[in-house]
């Protein structure tokens, strides 16, 4: 019995700025095209150094009939006469040409603004690869790669690994499929906190747990091991920021249930629940310096500043003074 393998759409358009997402979206797309040929080749380039003449070339049929998968990368940078061509190009695509689309949603031309809603309309496919933001978001990440990995993850485990591991989605993805072929039966927090055993010690969160509790020593401790073992500058200023607007939020909401609060304040309810013991001691005016600070150390870590490690220093340091201060 013959298996009919589908047919990729023939234009498709990746959207979003999820670098992980993004690549996953595009390898799909390759490896839909070679199941239907074999010999199908993928050719990724950029959008600012694309020639009309070269994509037109690029979706043309091959002189010997081999698919080819076309990506062209950073569509946010396209100018108007590319713009138009790859639209013009949707309603009669090539046999065995893929066009994929890679668009960050921004962009500065008008052209180039507006080419995923003139693609969305004109009926491409669409994979949304949007950033992932949100904690829920991430928990949800985590879920899903456990369970395209073969395995099962309860709602401890799931909290135990974002904690334990942060918001780097690549990371998350390999802690996730490394748990289920190392370990047997459900993932629950116990089956996390002894894998990872240690590496929770020196992630941004432990920093940004003890900075905004006033813990100046074990703060400097956790941050000098974190930056030792190679925890990423921007992940411990995510940390922090993450911090500081948690209790911002659960500081300014009502009293009530954790469950009924999450969806209001876009947070699950183990995190509300832990955030309202780190709210003790925060005034207003002492977290409005604290939101400055890490607003601030954002652009720094990402090179603004000559010594990323210097600027995370002075910031834990800052939320401290800011929370005895005010």
């Amino acid at each position: 019995m013959n298996t009919r393998v589908a047919q990729p759409a023939p234009v498709q358009l990746v959207l979003g700025e999820e670098e992980l997402l993004v690549e996953r979206a595009v390898r799909a797309a390759s490896e839909a095209a070679k199941q239907t040929d074999p010999m199908t080749e993928t050719v990724r380039v950029k959008a600012a150094e694309l020639t009309l003449p070269r994509f037109t070339e690029l979706v043309s049929p091959s002189l010997f009939g081999e698919g080819r998968v076309v990506v062209v990368d950073a569509a946010q940078d396209t100018g108007q006469e590319l713009a138009e061509a790859m639209i013009a190009y949707r309603p009669q695509p090539e046999d065995g040409i893929v066009l994929v689309i890679v668009h960050s949603g921004g962009g500065r031309a008008k052209a180039a603004k507006q080419l995923p809603a003139t693609l969305r309309k004109a009926g491409v496919a669409v994979q949304e690869c949007g950033k992932i933001t949100r904690a829920a978001e991430r928990e949800g990440f985590v879920r899903n790669e456990v369970r395209q990995a073969g395995g099962r993850i309860d709602p401890g485990g799931v909290s135990a690994l974002v904690e334990t591991i942060g918001s780097d989605l690549r990371e998350l993805a390999a802690a996730a499929t490394q748990l289920v072929a190392d370990t047997e039966g459900p993932i629950d927090e116990a089956t996390v906190r002894r894998y990872h055993r240690g590496r929770a010690e020196v992630t941004g969160f432990a920093v940004a747990e003890k900075a905004v509790t006033g813990d100046r020593a074990g703060a400097l401790e956790a941050l000098r091991w974190a930056l030792a073992l190679g925890v990423p500058a921007v992940l411990v200023a995510d940390a922090l920021a993450d911090a500081v607007r948690s209790i911002a939020l659960v500081r300014g909401a009502r009293n009530g249930d954790p469950f009924q609060l999450a969806g209001e304040l876009g947070m699950p309810p183990w995190k509300i629940k832990k955030v309202r013991t780190q709210v003790r001691g925060w005034e207003e005016s002492g977290l409005a310096e604290a939101m400055r600070l890490v607003a601030r150390l954002n652009g720094e870590v990402k090179g603004q500043a000559a010594d990323a490690s210097y600027a995370l220093e002075r910031a834990v340091f800052g939320i401290i003074e800011a929370r005895a201060r005010h």
